[in-house]
C-alpha cells in the first residue's frame, strides 16, 4: 500500500496558510506539523499567531511549544522531529499537513542538510580573538588558502561566514565547501508529498493583511506577553526567540528606545521584509503555486489534496 502523501503547505506570512491547513486537516482527517521557527517556543503565543487551545484540541498540532525561549532550535533538529511526527501521523492512518513559513526548515526537511560539524565555542572564541588582533580581511586571506571556494563566495568583511568556514576547517580538518552538498537522502525519508505554495498575486493586498494582523497582535497584548516572558525567563535580545519579528520590536519598546507608533511601523516593516524573503525562496522552489486571492482557490486545493490522498470528503 502506498504511503499517505505528506502535504507541504508553504507561503509568505499572512497569506492564509493556517486557515487552509485547518481546512485540509478537517477535510482529510489530518494533523498539522508546524513549520515555524517562532511557534516552537513556549509562551510566544500572540506574536506568532499560535493556534489557540480550542483549535489544537480539535486538530492535533505538532512541533509547537517544543522548548523554552531561552533555548535554541535548529533546522537539523526540526527535520528530525518533523520526520518522526510525519511517520507517526502516517502510522495512525492520518494525513500529515506540514504547514508554515520558515523556508529553511522546509529545505532541511525535503532536501537534507550538509553534514557539517557542530559549533565549537572554544574554536569560535579563538577565531574572534584573532580577528580582533588581525582583522577579518586577514582571516579571509587565510580562508582563501585552506578553502578557496568558500573564500571566493565571501566578502573579506563577512565576519559570521568567515568564522564558520574557518571553524569547520579547524574542527573537521576538511573544507566547508567540500562538506556542503553532502546531504542525506531526505526525499526518500520524507516519502510521497504534495507541495503547495500560497503565492499572493496582489502584494498591496498582502501588505494590508500584514498590517491588520500586526495591529491585531498589538491589541491582543503582544507587549504585555513579552513583559511577562521577561519576568519569567532570563531573556536577552540576542536570543533567537527574541530576534523573532514582533518580539524584537516590542523589546525595543519596553527598553524605551522607541514609542508605540515606531513599534507598530517597525513591526509591520519587518514582517513585510520577512514576506519578501519568503517570496524569494519560493521562486527557486519547485512547488505548485496557488494564488490565495483567486476565486475558489482554497476549494481547488482541497479537491487536489483529496484526490492525492485518496480519501473521501469527510474527516476521519
Amino acid at each position: 500500500m502506498a504511503a499517505i502523501p505528506a502535504i507541504l503547505l508553504m507561503g509568505p506570512t499572512a497569506a492564509g496558510k493556517s486557515a487552509l491547513a485547518l481546512a485540509l486537516a478537517e477535510r482529510l482527517g489530518g494533523e498539522i506539523v508546524s513549520v515555524d521557527s517562532a511557534q516552537v517556543y513556549r509562551g510566544l503565543d500572540v506574536g506568532t499567531a499560535k493556534p489557540d487551545p480550542a483549535t489544537r484540541a480539535r486538530i492535533p498540532h505538532h512541533l509547537i511549544d517544543v522548548l523554552d525561549p531561552t533555548q535554541t532550535y535548529s533546522a537539523a533538529r526540526f527535520a528530525r522531529e518533523a520526520l518522526a511526527a510525519i511517520a507517526d501521523i502516517r502510522g495512525r492512518g492520518r494525513v500529515p499537513i506540514v504547514a508554515g513559513g520558515t523556508m529553511l526548515y522546509f529545505r532541511a526537511l525535503s532536501e537534507g542538510l550538509s553534514a557539517l560539524p557542530a559549533a565549537d565555542p572554544g574554536v569560535r572564541a579563538e577565531i574572534d580573538s584573532r580577528a580582533a588582533r588581525e582583522g577579518w580581511p586577514a582571516l579571509h586571506a587565510e580562508l582563501a588558502r585552506v578553502d578557496p571556494l568558500s573564500a571566493a563566495r565571501l566578502q573579506p568583511t563577512d565576519a559570521q561566514r568567515i568564522q564558520r568556514a574557518l571553524e569547520v576547517w579547524c574542527v573537521a580538518g576538511v573544507a566547508l565547501s567540500a562538506l556542503q552538498g553532502q546531504r542525506a537522502d531526505a526525499a526518500a525519508t520524507l516519502g510521497a508529498t504534495l507541495r503547495i505554495a500560497l503565492v499572493p498575486s496582489d502584494r498591496k493586498r498582502l501588505h494590508e493583511a500584514i498590517a491588520r494582523r500586526f495591529d491585531a497582535m498589538l491589541a491582543a497584548g503582544l507587549v504585555d506577553e513579552l513583559r511577562a516572558l521577561r519576568s519569567r525567563y532570563a531573556l536577552t535580545p540576542e536570543l533567537p526567540s527574541m530576534r523573532c519579528v514582533g518580539y524584537r520590536q516590542a523589546w525595543e519598546y519596553l527598553e524605551g528606545r522607541i514609542d508605540a507608533q515606531a513599534l507598530r511601523a517597525r513591526g509591520i516593516a519587518a514582517t513585510r521584509q520577512l514576506a519578501k524573503r519568503q517570496f524569494t525562496w519560493l521562486r527557486t522552489t519547485a512547488v505548485a503555486a496557488v494564488d490565495p486571492y483567486a476565486e475558489a482557490a482554497f476549494d481547488s486545493v482541497l479537491a487536489t489534496a483529496t484526490r492525492a490522498c485518496g480519501v473521501g470528503s469527510q474527516a476521519h
